[in-house]
């Protein structure tokens, strides 16, 4: 099975593109959906700087604000989890995004069903590894 839950509330998806090729096409879709990117670390790159080896890693921090303003307004603790985050690393050759899952953070923050979809982007994270 390409889904694998490695810790509570995480889903890893395998991806068959590089960590930069799945994190542009994840870009690609935000862009489509009208969807910001706040940042995007090359976690790899700065560990370099720090004269320190990683495998290629990548963090993507995107969000909308009209989505997630009034999650933080209601739950103002969801501003730990908010924006949105996907990770993608290479591990033994292998490419993996990892993200939130929605109904934890649902669960977590005690959203309501209807906020809790603002905040699901895993039908596009399906999208870019093909599962």
């Amino acid at each position: 099975m390409s889904t694998e839950y490695s810790a509570r509330g995480i889903v890893r998806r395998k991806s068959p593109h590089s960590v930069k090729e799945s994190l542009d096409r994840f870009q690609e879709l935000l862009a489509v959906k009208g969807i910001g990117v706040f940042a995007r670390i090359d976690q790899q790159a700065e560990a370099r700087k720090a004269g320190l080896d990683l495998r290629p890693t990548e963090l993507l921090v995107f969000g909308n604000p009209k989505a997630g303003t009034p999650l933080m307004e209601a739950f103002p603790l969801s501003a730990l989890d908010l924006p949105l985050k996907l990770l993608a690393w290479e591990e033994e050759g292998e490419v993996w995004l990892a993200y939130n899952e929605p109904s934890y953070l649902q669960e977590r923050y005690g959203l309501t069903e209807e906020m809790g979809r603002k905040i699901d982007f895993s039908s596009m994270v399906q999208l870019v590894t093909g599962t």
